[in-house]
C-alpha cells in the first residue's frame, strides 16, 4: 500500500512538472471582435470583460465576467454577467488560435508573460483610456523576450497614447493609496513629449526631451527623460497603436486581473 501511494504521488508530481498548464488574467474592453468570440450578444452595453483564461496544450478554458463598471469600485453592477467555456487551441509559431464554434480568437504570444490579442489581419488589436488588450500571466518570470518586431515609423507631427495602468512604473514614486495610473502622453516630432496623468495632477503634467533607443534584437524603444536629461520612462513600440512600458533592463512589466502596462494609440 506505500509503496503503491509513493507511486501515485510519483506520478503526480512528474504530470505537473511536465504540465504545460498556463494562466492569465485581465480586464479587457469588448470590442465587437471579442464579444463575438464569447458568445455575447453585440448589443449588450459592457465597461469591460474580466478574463480568467488558461493555456493546456492543444485546449484552453475559459471564464469571463463583464458588464457595466461600478463607480469607485473595480467591480461590475449587479455582479455582471458571466461566460465560461472550452475549446479547442492551435498555436503558430508565437500565435494561439482559440476556436469556439466558427469563431476564432487569436492571442499573439509577446513573451511567457504576455497575450495581446489580434485583429483579423494580425494587428494588435488597440484598446483604449480605460482597459487594453493585454492579458497577463499569473505567474509571472523576469525576462526582455519580446517575440514581435515593430518597424521604425517617422513623426509627422505627434502621436498621442492614452491608458491606465497598475502604480509600479520604475522612477514614479508610488503611494499606499495607489490603485491606478491614469496616462496621457503626446510624443512630438521635435522630440519633446507632454505626460498628463495621475502622477502630475498636481503640476498640471510634464514636459520634456525623448529619443528612441534600440533595444535587444532591434526592438525600438520610446525613452522619455526628466528636466535634466536623465532617462524617466522607457515604452517599447509593440505595433503601431500599443506600446508597453519596461524597466530600464529592457523586461516588459506584467500586469494584473485590472490594468496591463500597456498603452493605446489616440485617434
Amino acid at each position: 500500500m506505500k509503496l503503491f501511494t509513493t507511486l501515485l504521488l510519483l506520478f503526480v508530481f512528474i504530470s505537473c512538472a511536465n504540465s504545460k498548464n498556463r494562466a492569465y488574467t485581465a480586464s479587457t474592453p469588448a470590442s465587437p471582435l471579442v464579444k463575438t468570440f464569447l458568445g455575447i450578444p453585440l448589443t449588450d452595453s459592457i465597461d469591460f470583460i474580466r478574463w480568467n483564461l488558461t493555456l493546456d496544450d492543444d485546449k484552453y478554458s475559459i471564464d469571463c465576467n463583464y458588464g457595466i463598471g461600478k463607480p469607485n469600485t473595480n467591480g461590475f453592477y449587479n455582479g455582471g454577467k458571466k461566460v465560461s467555456f472550452s475549446g479547442q487551441l492551435k498555436k503558430e509559431k508565437n500565435t494561439y488560435l482559440l476556436q469556439n464554434g466558427d469563431h476564432i480568437l487569436k492571442l499573439a504570444e509577446l513573451n511567457n508573460n504576455l497575450l495581446h490579442v489580434l485583429n483579423s489581419d494580425n494587428s494588435l488589436l488597440v484598446g483604449g483610456g480605460g482597459w487594453s488588450y493585454a492579458l497577463n500571466s499569473l505567474s509571472p518570470v523576469l525576462t526582455d523576450q519580446v517575440n514581435i518586431n515593430a518597424k521604425r515609423t517617422v513623426l509627422a507631427d505627434s502621436i498621442a497614447f492614452v491608458g491606465r495602468t497598475p502604480c509600479g512604473i520604475p522612477n514614479i514614486p508610488k503611494s499606499a493609496q495607489c490603485y491606478k495610473l491614469k496616462w496621457s502622453l503626446v510624443l512630438y516630432s521635435n522630440n519633446t513629449y507632454k505626460l498628463r496623468g495621475t502622477a502630475w495632477e498636481k503640476e498640471g503634467g510634464k514636459r520634456a526631451d525623448w529619443k528612441i533607443v534600440e533595444g535587444k534584437d532591434g526592438k525600438i524603444i520610446y525613452q522619455l527623460n526628466d528636466d535634466k536629461g536623465n532617462p524617466y520612462i522607457h515604452l517599447l513600440k509593440l505595433d503601431e497603436g500599443v506600446v508597453i512600458f519596461t524597466d530600464e533592463k529592457g523586461n516588459l512589466l506584467v500586469g494584473d486581473h485590472d490594468f496591463s502596462y500597456t498603452l493605446n494609440r489616440k485617434s
